[in-house]
């Protein structure tokens, strides 16, 4: 059996298109500059045929006349369009460019590269074709639309880097419109990771989830959706803080969705920054661009956690925090516990279509979020191992098998 390519390297049978002479000189120093640029030259992926056509009567069976049949088949029964077409197992991964990253608004040519990297990660990881889209329009009502007029050729949507509260309005509709699973990565991939981290974490320290304080920095996409999971969940309390403080049922100038969450969290009515309410607090969770000194770190409650996921700097200093908690986690690959993504969406995606699910639910996420811890056994469990790595190839199997279930038990599964 020949080894898989390295994973830094183009396919070997791939054919290099070349650029225009005008563009070569800067293309050339670019890659020469930078192996990043040299790796990404052309792309990514590609489509490559699952048949080959090699004579005529191929031909007319892969195409005219014989695809007619396939076609007039599924026209009278459009469910045959998952057994006769690529649908089942293809996502859109669409994008507007307004949130790409830590780089914020760098338009849809921006946000290619990120959405092409993202395909890549469904195929490798999942098994998943995946399709980067990027749309040209911020306008809410012009991308539910585009998208709902796109979603018939594919099983589900993956909508990603799409700023807040534009991306909460987007889903929503898109969800209620499609009979496919529509799924915010930032949000709900962000979120599972996380529960799945803290259930490991608690369970290293000899805690439930219930007995545990969390203040969180940050309220945007993810923020709001890392939120609403933990209390789903039977988080013990839950602080939440944006760029203004902490957010509580008294504050004004509060979005309809920082009054729905400040009605739901912050029992103790904190107000104030960020600081106070770490105090013997047992987990701090960061998915804003703040910063933490180390004493606020300090004055958390023995054994606690720190989960600083701002990329590319955290808002604590992992080595900083380790001089006074029990757990480190960030959204880096250079330190341990990486909170990646990647360790749910192929998985998520993988279980719900293989069930043709119609939505992906919050009980589905729930799964999605035990299995992945479960996925490290007591024997492995350990200070720096409280989240698989995204290498670990029990992973993704785990995660489409546990939210497959659950489609099942939440009746959203139509196979």
């Amino acid at each position: 059996m020949s080894s898989p390519p390295h994973p830094l390297e183009s396919q070997p049978d791939e054919t290099p298109v070349q650029s225009s002479d005008a563009a070569a000189p800067e293309v050339d120093r670019l890659d020469a500059m930078d192996p990043v640029f040299a790796l990404h030259r052309h792309g990514k992926i590609e489509i490559r045929p699952t048949v080959r056509v090699r004579d005529r009567e191929g031909l007319a069976l892969a195409y005219t006349p014989g695809v007619a049949r396939v076609s007039q088949a599924i026209a009278a029964d459009a469910s045959l369009a998952y057994e006769y077409t690529w649908k089942p197992n293809v996502v859109a991964v669409v994008s507007d460019g307004t949130a790409v990253l830590g780089l914020g608004d760098i338009g849809p040519l921006g946000a290619l590269p990120v959405m092409e990297g993202k395909a890549l990660l469904f195929k490798e990881f999942g098994g998943i074709d995946a399709v980067p889209i990027v749309l040209g329009t911020t306008d809410v009502d012009a991308i539910v639309d585009t998208v709902a007029n796109i979603a018939p050729g594919f099983g589900g949507i993956n909508l990603e880097d799409i700023s807040a509260p534009r991306c909460f309005e987007i889903e929503r509709r898109l969800q209620e419109r499609l009979d496919i699973p529509v799924f915010h990565d930032d949000q709900h991939g962000t979120a599972i990771v996380v529960l799945a981290a803290l259930r490991n974490a608690a369970r290293l320290t000899g805690r439930e989830l219930g007995d545990l304080r969390v203040v969180m920095s940050g309220a945007g996409a993810a923020g709001m959706a890392i939120a609403a999971m933990l209390m789903r969940a039977g988080i013990g309390d839950l602080a939440v803080a944006d760029s203004r403080g902490l957010i509580h049922v008294g504050r004004e100038g509060l979005t309809d969705a920082k009054r729905a969450l400040a009605e739901l969290t912050n029992r103790g009515g904190l107000e104030g920054p960020v600081e106070l309410a770490l105090k013997g607090a047992d987990v701090f969770v960061g998915v804003s661009a703040g910063h933490i000194e180390e004493p606020a770190i300090a004055a958390m409650a023995p054994g606690a956690f720190v989960f600083a996921l701002a990329n590319p700097t955290p808002e604590v200093d992992p080595e900083a925090a380790l001089r006074h908690v029990a757990v480190v986690a960030t959204g880096r690959s250079d330190f341990p516990n990486q909170i990646n993504n990647v360790l749910a969406f192929p998985g998520v995606f993988k279980g719900a279509i293989s069930v043709r699910a119609s939505e992906i639910t919050d009980g589905m996420k729930l799964a999605a979020a035990d299995a992945l811890s479960a996925v490290v056994r007591d024997s492995e469990l350990a200070p720096d191992h409280v989240i698989p790595s995204v290498f670990d190839s029990r992973v993704a199997p785990a995660v489409a098998a546990a939210v497959a279930h659950a489609a099942r038990e939440d009746g959203v599964a139509r196979a």
